[in-house]
């Protein structure tokens, strides 16, 4: 195999390492903390979830309140997969509780890495 372009390659793969940096830009956070952090929030008023990253999860809770969960150690792709399972008996989402990425592997999800959850922070929309 022969490059006839030598520059023009050096010059493309240049660029996309330029263009790499710019794709990764973190947004500001737009909540803050509000109040102390409990240990359980009620699985049946869990509307949605946000990951944000490999250590942190905002619980969406019906009438738009705002729990946080920063987990104790990293969740290893978490951040990248932004989905993942839980199983418990109670009614209660806890902090004793432990939660699994879901990752895409061809035809379905499969399990990734388990871990623990923290406690949840109740947030709001930060003051503008």
């Amino acid at each position: 195999m022969s490059v006839r372009h030598p520059v023009r390659l050096a010059l493309g793969l240049a660029l996309a390492c330029v263009a790499i940096p710019a794709i990764a830009k973190e947004q500001p956070d737009p909540y803050i903390a509000k109040g102390d952090p409990v240990d359980c929030v009620q699985i049946r008023s869990i509307q949605s979830t946000n990951v944000r990253d490999d250590h942190t999860i905002d619980f969406v809770m019906n009438g738009r309140k705002i729990y946080r969960n920063t987990l104790p150690n990293s969740c290893p792709s978490l951040g990248f997969e932004k989905r993942f399972s839980y199983r418990t008996s109670l009614s209660q989402l806890c902090s004793v509780d432990i939660i699994t990425v879901l990752w895409n592997a061809g035809p379905g999800l499969q399990p990734g890495a388990s871990c623990g959850l923290g406690q949840f922070q109740p947030m709001e929309k930060a003051a503008k």
